[in-house]
């Protein structure tokens, strides 16, 4: 059975939309796009090696899709450990839209993508990777088909854009699975997903 592990970038308010350039998603005219580039570093960019280097298939969003097919492709350093990856291992697409994928290794999901992810996850043996897809991501949370979430935090509001926790996200619970500060301040935070919150009450002491 693989996991579902969910690599984000968001603000500090919550922000998801357009980390990495300008005119990566300008939707509700959004004109803060790449927001998270004045903050790589090596720190970051080893992150990002460690992930990719044990992921097993990917699972993308369609804007986040055709981003990438824009990009990757053409990335042909077989030392690069992102492109390398990338371009050799499965894609899964949720989209009813999309019909003839030219990036090759791309399967379109175009069922219910509850069954679609959890008959992915049965016949993967590893890590099944998101990365962004903020859209996607919400709809996998609300169907607790994510297992593991590396949220980054960037040291920035931005005071508009889509949130990845909107209001009316289904309430769910973290287990804090590790962590670390990058030199420019990134709070890279790795949670396993613990099913719902539970509550309690500060009561004063019986004696106060």
């Amino acid at each position: 059975m693989g996991k579902l592990v969910s690599q984000i970038f968001v603000s500090l308010d919550g922000v998801y939309q357009a980390p990495g350039g300008p005119q990566e998603d300008t939707r509700g005219g959004f004109e803060q796009g790449g927001w998270t580039v004045p903050y790589a570093d090596e720190d970051f960019g080893g992150f990002v090696t460690e992930v990719f280097g044990s992921v097993d298939a990917f699972l993308l969003g369609r804007r986040t899709y055709d981003i990438f097919a824009g990009y990757w492709p053409k990335v042909t350093d077989p030392a690069d450990p992102v492109a390398s990856k990338l371009n050799a291992l499965p894609k899964y697409v949720p989209s009813s839209t999309l019909t003839h994928p030219e990036w090759s290794g791309t399967t379109v999901l175009s069922g219910d993508l509850a069954k679609e992810v959890t008959a992915l996850k049965e016949r993967t043996d590893g890590e099944i990777q998101v990365h962004g897809s903020g859209a996607l991501l919400q709809s996998l949370f609300a169907l607790d088909l994510v297992d593991t979430v590396h949220l980054l935090t960037f040291p920035v509001v931005l005071g508009a854009g889509f949130r990845l926790f909107p209001e009316g996200a289904v309430p769910t619970a973290f287990r804090h699975s590790g962590g670390r500060i990058t030199s420019t301040g990134v709070s890279i935070q790795s949670y396993d997903l613990a099913g719902r919150p539970e509550y309690g009450t500060y009561e004063l002491p019986e004696n106060a």
